[in-house]
């Protein structure tokens, strides 16, 4: 007899049999909340992200049934989506039972800038304050706007310099959305000349003096890896067809606040470097991943693209904007694109390589949004524009986002040859009653340096003698009246909070870090073990880069890690782990 003409839980019902499959059921009423928020939008795998936006967006959170419905809706497995959902830290995932998170979230950043401002007093404030059934009081990541630190998050209302008066002010007034600030649009950027380069190139231009204008100006990737942009077009335009152009806007190292400086008052400077970058690539499509943490930017964002839509500069869905979901290691351009495809943001071993194999398999050119700025700006205006400016042997402009203990942080544009002294001088000097102590020139993944090191141009290929580097130029300034050690606490527990866990070097290294700096006295060995470790066998940058506060603090700040000081004249770290290992 075969096994559907037996008697089972799927005929009668009678006796023990079942009369539901297993698993959670599907309810009507949600099933037809989730098709009414969707409207005609594709169900396609990869908009996953994007559907749970709505979702949340709508009802504050993501409760058993909409996830279930969801998944009926798109045809994939409950487990995919709940595994998606799970992985984003601006989904609030409710189980049956479970009591939803209040109508308003605060979001409070406890980074490193907004530590030193005083983000744990606020957080502390807030809570006392704040009734937790109708406010919810939560830490979190950087949240890109360091130079006005603490800063929170009301709703997607970022309150800068915020102190609890504020938000009451806020939350008695409703002022819980995000505020676009005035920017350069299509209109005005093209009266200045706007989008002449673009149509010229793809009148009748010539990807090879493109790409050696590039080169000669010495354009390259700004999102922390500094590669020539130029060269990386290269790779992927030798790719066979269809390409895509994916846009990490993702700037999710703490301190760094420079893409959306730029994106806030001339979007359209960065939108023509991409198109042209697009063209030179023959790509078939833009994906720009912008950072939910953004939400003013994500909102100039859809207004100028579906002004250029309208323009008939680029035809409809040529550009395809995609939020992200509140995760750091989305940053990591292969996290970034699996991301896109509506996945969990987990970093792909490599080779291949994205240029090889990117978005849904595909070629793909990854740029930052600054070096896009860039793109436009040299072919308009002229390879002398970088290459024209030199400072201590280097060639070249570099935007600093500066914050810290500095009297005006903001982002300054100044030679890359710049020194830490030359950037606490452009950002008005050090604050009243401070003195340079140490700095993180590019965000916690590139460590702390002591003030003695003032003479080291911040660029690229530079600092790593020293156990650093320039990365995203996220700089962040120490005073005396900081501690080191502190420092370098802060920096790991934001990597033990955004690990992606795939990798266990990184996942249990982390963890383990922020136990052993926690000790009255640092374990010099284990430490550095353990740092070897993370740095040999992490699978992306985010697990290799961790040790660098580590091994830094140990180097340069002995003392305040209960560890004996070098000897005289021992001023770089590898020779201080060096004597330290014999």
């Amino acid at each position: 007899m075969a096994l559907d003409e037996r008697n089972g839980v799927w005929k009668s019902g009678k006796g023990k049999g079942r009369h539901t499959p297993k698993g959670r059921q599907l309810e009507d009423r949600a099933w037809d909340e989730v098709k009414a928020l969707l409207g005609d939008a594709p169900r396609r795998r990869d908009l996953l992200i994007e559907h749970l936006h709505r979702i949340q967006d709508a009802y504050g959170h993501l409760s058993a049934a909409h996830l279930r419905a969801l998944a009926e809706e798109m045809k994939i497995p409950q487990a995919e989506v709940y595994e998606v959902a799970t992985f984003y830290a601006h989904f609030d995932v409710v189980k049956e039972g479970e009591t939803p998170p209040p109508a308003l979230t605060i979001r409070v950043c406890d980074s490193l800038s907004c530590e030193l401002a005083g983000a744990q007093e606020l957080k502390a404030a807030l809570e006392e304050g704040m009734d937790p059934s109708e406010v919810r009081v939560v830490r979190a990541p950087c949240m890109g706007r360091c130079d006005t630190a603490p800063v929170l998050e009301l709703g997607h209302n970022h309150i800068d310099h915020a102190t609890p008066e504020k938000v009451q002010a806020a939350i008695a007034a409703g002022d819980t959305h995000a505020h676009v600030p005035d920017y350069q649009g299509l209109e005005a950027y093209r009266s200045s000349g706007g989008y002449k380069t673009l149509a010229q190139l793809r009148r009748d231009g010539d990807f090879e003096t493109v790409q050696q204008e590039l080169l000669d100006a010495g354009v390259r990737g700004l999102g922390g890896a500094g590669f020539p942009s130029g060269r990386k077009w290269g790779f992927v335009r030798a790719e066979p067809g269809p390409r895509y152009v994916a846009v990490n806007g993702d700037e999710g190292e703490p301190g760094t606040f420079k893409d959306r400086f730029y994106l806030e008052r001339y979007p359209h400077v960065f939108l023509e470097g991409m198109l042209i970058a697009a063209w030179a690539v023959e790509a078939d499509r833009c994906f720009i991943y912008m950072r939910d943490e953004y939400p003013a930017v994500l909102e100039i964002l859809r207004r100028e693209i579906a002004a250029l839509e309208e323009a008939g500069i680029v035809a409809e869905g040529y550009i395809d904007l995609r939020r992200g979901a509140g995760a750091y290691i989305c940053g990591e351009e292969s996290a970034m694109i699996e991301s896109i495809e509506g996945k969990r943001g987990l970093p792909r071993h490599r080779p291949p390589f994205v240029a090889n194999v990117g978005i849904f398999g595909r070629p793909t050119l990854v740029n930052n949004v600054e070096t896009l700025y860039w793109v436009t700006r040299v072919l308009r205006e002229g390879k002398e524009v970088l290459a024209g400016v030199k400072k201590n042997g280097r060639t070249g402009l570099r935007s600093y986002s500066v914050s810290g203990r500095v009297a005006a942080p903001g982002v300054y544009l100044l030679p890359a040859g710049s020194t830490i002294r030359d950037i606490v001088a452009a950002s008005g000097g050090m604050l009243a009653g401070h003195e340079l102590k140490a700095y993180q020139p590019g965000g916690p993944s590139s460590g702390l340096l002591p003030a003695r090191l003032d003479d080291v141009p911040l660029d690229f290929d530079v600092l790593q003698e020293h156990g650093s580097f320039i990365g995203s130029a996220a700089v962040v300034v120490l005073s005396d009246q900081d501690s080191a050690r502190a420092a370098a606490l802060n920096m790991l527990r934001f990597f033990e909070d955004e690990s992606c866990g795939q990798c266990t070097p990184c996942r249990v290294g982390c963890e383990k870090a922020v136990k052993l700096m926690q000790a009255d006295a640092w374990d010099e060995g284990l430490l550095e073990d353990l740092c070897q470790a993370m740095s040999d066998a992490s699978i992306c940058g985010l697990g290799q880069a961790a040790p660098n506060p580590i091994r830094l603090t140990m180097a340069h700040f002995p003392e305040e890690v209960g560890l004996q000081p070098p000897r005289p004249g021992e001023y770089g770290t590898e020779q201080a782990l060096e004597r330290r290992q014999d």
